[in-house]
């Protein structure tokens, strides 16, 4: 798709802008019957847990959806080594999808990091077989979501922003192909695609209806984001959102993601953020991202647990606003 072709309609069909509050929507997902559930009224969020929250206790893959189960959540984001690494050793799509279903669990999402945005004719191609092959693994278990952050481009600025939508554009084609939605990913450290501007930028002016971005409470703050521009973000257009907490010390230039934290044990305005989620209507995941090394020294259902009941109090508070 060339630049000509991107209309101002479709740029403004991609992702629709919102400053008015919608009405709130409220989603389900249903667990094993022994396991604590989501209320379904009162807000529109489900919970999930991002594995990397306990990466460190080195469970393996299938120990840590177990772990997630056990604790409670509706659902997992994964990561996409440690699932091909799954396949690779002789499990399979099938069994593991057979598995999360015994387990009370959707994949709601999974991280991936294929260079797609890059402008590397080459290596850009190479990418898009990657993504192929993993949006592959992902339908078969059900899953519908990839993430699609600016991998390959973050050490050098000044990415031109036309052409990464018209690479996302491609990536979304790909991605209807396949039954699985790239989520162009806010990365705060990088020096592209590092602001919920610039994300947004992208996502509309990829002229395509499917387009969703994917922020996180550290990364907008690492990357100098007013939280304030979620405001202007529809509904549609955040189906996940990574869920995290951040301290005062270090400042925005040192800090990085070994800093974060639960969410209400930092000074982020989570309240706020996950007010303005519940406002912009639609069913919304959020997702507990954490890269936190004391918290790998802990027992992992022990942090799986905690983690959940601290979004769950953070949910509460916010809905009280």
């Amino acid at each position: 798709m060339s630049q000509t072709t991107i209309s101002r309609r479709k740029m403004l069909a991609g992702l629709g802008m919102a400053a008015g509050a919608s009405t709130l929507s409220s989603t389900y997902v249903k667990a094993s019957a022994d396991k604590p559930t989501t209320p379904p009224a009162d807000h529109p969020f489900t919970y999930c847990l991002n594995t990397s929250t306990i990466r460190g206790q080195q469970l393996g893959f299938v120990k840590e959806l177990e772990v997630a189960s056990q604790a409670g959540f509706d659902g997992v984001e994964i990561w996409i080594d440690p699932l091909k690494a799954y396949l690779d050793q002789g499990g399979s799509a099938k069994e593991l999808k057979s598995r999360l279903d015994d387990l009370g669990l959707k994949v709601e999402d999974a991280i991936g990091f294929a260079p797609w945005i890059v402008d590397d004719e080459t290596v850009r191609n190479q990418a898009m077989e990657q993504a192929r092959q993993e949006m592959d693994m992902l339908a078969q278990i059900g899953c519908t979501r990839i993430a699609a952050p600016p991998a390959g481009a973050t050490d050098k600025a000044g990415l031109d922003l036309m052409k990464a939508a018209e690479r996302y554009h491609a990536l979304l084609e790909l991605g209807d192909q396949m039954g699985v939605i790239p989520q162009l990913e806010v990365w705060g450290f990088s020096k592209n695609l590092n602001q919920l501007a610039q994300v947004m930028y992208v996502a509309i002016a990829s002229g395509h209806p499917k387009a969703r971005v994917l922020p996180d409470i550290y990364h907008l703050y690492k990357g100098g984001s007013d939280f304030n521009g979620l405001q202007m973000v529809s509904g549609s257009a955040i189906e996940v959102f990574h869920v995290n907490d951040y301290p005062a010390e270090p400042g925005r230039a040192q800090i990085d993601d070994s800093y974060r934290v639960y969410p209400g044990d930092g000074v982020a305005p989570v309240s706020q953020v996950l007010r303005t989620l519940s406002l912009a209507g639609g069913p919304k995941v959020l997702s507990l991202e954490l890269f936190n090394k004391s918290y790998w020294q802990q027992d992992a259902l022990s942090v799986a647990k905690t983690g959940l009941a601290k979004m769950k109090e953070a949910v509460a508070e916010a809905m009280k606003g």
